[in-house]
């Protein structure tokens, strides 16, 4: 497995990344994956070398790159929940200043960056996010029909925007919901919107989890429900772009 750090051209300046790839040579599919809000770390960095073994290129930017590098905020080893409040207090101004217009910008940059790497095979590629992150990827997803063919958004208010950005997806969808963030009522009617909308999609509720769950360094962490992103992800991509 490799590994390198890389800056990203953008509309606003550079924006550093974290890339894994399988070390054999070759092109391989691409993947986007954006982090939570907590951003690039360890943990990160670790789930990133974990998809790439599977034999893709997986990028990870730095989604407040506007701040400073990451991490732009000091993180500690273990996220505590007793630790959240103060964490977010920095975080908000920096999650709030992320406008939909700079998401798409990034988007652009991401994935020009992204499919011009000499290890990225030619053809479409994957975006997955996790918390804020799976928001950013669904609506990546949807600024680049054709290009994009496979979404995934996991513990993610993925539904936010609702039909008017379900109504741009060409993409596969798979979103993984915290049991504490999502009614079965919630579930069902925002099924309802993606059916509506023509998606291909899956859309479940992961029992006995709590936002965040995907995430080993924090005290949401459940083995459970990261074993089972890893089962629904790994299939998603294997379907739509194992032939890249």
């Amino acid at each position: 497995m490799l590994t390198n750090t890389l800056q990203i051209p953008t509309a606003d300046g550079q924006a550093d990344a974290f890339a894994a790839f399988p070390g054999h040579g070759g092109r391989h599919p691409g993947v986007l994956m954006y982090a939570d809000g907590f951003g690039i770390r360890p943990v990160l960095r670790e789930m990133a070398r974990e998809l790439a073994g599977h034999g893709y290129y997986v990028l990870v930017p730095n989604l407040f790159y506007r701040h400073g590098p990451a991490p732009v905020v000091e993180l500690p080893g273990h996220i505590a929940e007793e630790a959240r409040p103060a964490i977010f207090d920095q975080l908000m101004p920096l999650i709030e200043a992320h406008t939909a217009e700079r998401v798409l910008s990034d988007a652009d940059a991401y994935l020009r960056f992204l499919t011009r790497r000499p290890e990225v095979s030619a053809g479409p590629v994957a975006v997955t996010g996790y918390c804020i992150g799976g928001l950013l990827a669904m609506r990546t997803a949807a600024a680049h029909p054709g290009q994009v063919a496979a979404v995934a958004a996991f513990h993610s208010p993925a539904g936010v925007d609702g039909p008017g950005l379900f109504s741009g997806l060409t993409a596969q969808v798979h979103l993984g919901h915290a049991e504490g963030d999502m009614t079965p009522q919630a579930l069902g009617e925002l099924n309802h919107a993606l059916d509506s909308a023509g998606v291909s999609y899956t859309s479940e509720i992961y029992p006995g989890t709590i936002h965040g769950f995907t995430m080993s360094d924090t005290d949401a962490f459940s083995a459970f429900g990261l074993k089972r992103h890893w089962d629904r992800l790994l299939p998603l991509l294997d379907r739509t772009l194992g032939d890249s």
